[in-house]
């Protein structure tokens, strides 16, 4: 069995999204997209889906841009030791309780510092084997829906194998459907899945 590959822990959380932080050394690993969540006990924990990844500046980095001639080993220090987190919004699609998947906002959001965890295939492929969550995604505020939508489905796809490519078009069949009386946002998005194919 796999170890669980921890991303972050939580910065802030409410019930349709939250924050995580991660360190600079550990961005390797989370990506646009990405299926993740947040145990929390008792046979509970939240999904979501990395909408946005941003690393906001800090003093010394303001400092640094203007500096001339910054060395190698000041920006491998900067970068390595930074103080200011990485931070990935992260918005809520389902939870699961005692086994059994809901593609519903969750109950109760995780705590601060909860633990983040990217999902492994075997539980991407159990949380999207039907398509409720995508309305959590479509009704995102601030959220690039086309890019998301696109990204997570070729990730879901992957996950899947050789039956990639059939959920991949089940996929893209279900959000044609749900945007069918949208359809600038519809285009959008087939704009960004035509991107993954």
């Amino acid at each position: 069995m796999t170890q669980p590959i921890e991303i972050g822990r939580l910065l802030s959380a409410g019930i349709s999204g939250f924050t995580a932080g991660c360190r600079v050394n550990q961005l390797s690993v989370p990506s646009f997209g990405a299926l993740v969540r947040a145990p929390l006990g008792d046979g509970y924990q939240v999904y979501g889906l990395i909408h946005d990844i941003h690393i906001d500046d800090d003093g010394l980095v303001r400092q640094l841009v203007t500096a001339d001639g910054v060395s190698e080993e000041v920006m491998k220090d900067n970068r390595e030791r930074r103080i200011v987190p990485v931070e990935m919004s992260v918005l809520a699609v389902g939870y699961e309780q005692d086994g059994k998947i809901h593609h519903l906002l969750p109950p109760r959001p995780p705590l601060s510092l909860d633990v983040i965890y990217l999902c492994e295939d075997k539980d991407m492929v159990r949380f999207t084997e039907k398509f409720g969550y995508f309305r959590h995604i479509l009704n995102g505020k601030d959220v690039p829906v086309g890019e998301v939508l696109a990204a997570h489905i070729l990730q879901a796809g992957k996950a899947r194998g050789a039956d990639g490519t059939r959920w991949i078009e089940s996929a893209t069949q279900e959000v044609i459907t749900l945007l069918r009386d949208d359809y600038p946002t519809l285009m959008s998005v087939l704009g960004a899945l035509a991107d993954i194919s």
